[in-house]
């Protein structure tokens, strides 16, 4: 079972030791992709929810259609992890509850904290230390969802 909710693979194997400074460059790369293309920016999410600037759907926007192309791809493909085993992309579990809560809570955190949960450390890391304030609510949100889950409508 993969750690990635929705992609699993045939068997489960520990991760080695040399594939963390892969994850830490992929996620370096990603937070100066964040930064450069002003999607960490709360000036840039502010005029986005004003309707004002189209830039952030347009960043939103690109991400999707990478996602669906991703997504696509793999499910077709027959790709294997660098495991060896095979990923498999399973389907969505049916409903509109689970899909409406989660995005009005979200869209909630995000309208409050003007960011959402990817750039957080991305902006720590750029030295915006009030991000310390929403990270400590992003996870206290995370631990109520994981001690609340089996009473919430999913």
């Amino acid at each position: 079972m993969s750690d990635i909710p929705g992609v699993h693979s045939e068997a489960s194997t520990p991760r080695s030791a040399t594939a963390l400074p892969v994850y830490l460059l992929v996620g370096l790369y990603f937070g100066v992709v964040l930064v450069k293309s002003e999607a960490a920016s709360w000036y840039r999410i502010q005029e986005m929810f004003r309707f004002e600037s189209f830039h952030m759907f347009g960043v939103i926007g690109a991400a999707v259609v990478t996602g669906m192309i991703t997504t696509a791809l793999l499910r077709r493909s027959g790709v294997k992890s660098r495991d060896h085993q095979t990923i498999k992309v399973t389907d969505k579990a049916r409903g509109w509850k689970r899909y409406v809560y989660g995005g009005l809570t979200f869209g909630v955190g995000w309208g409050l904290a003007g960011v959402c949960p990817g750039p957080i450390l991305t902006l720590l890391g750029a030295g915006v230390w009030p991000m310390l304030i929403v990270l400590g609510f992003a996870l206290l949100g995370t631990w109520l969802y994981g001690a609340l889950q089996n009473r919430l409508p999913h």
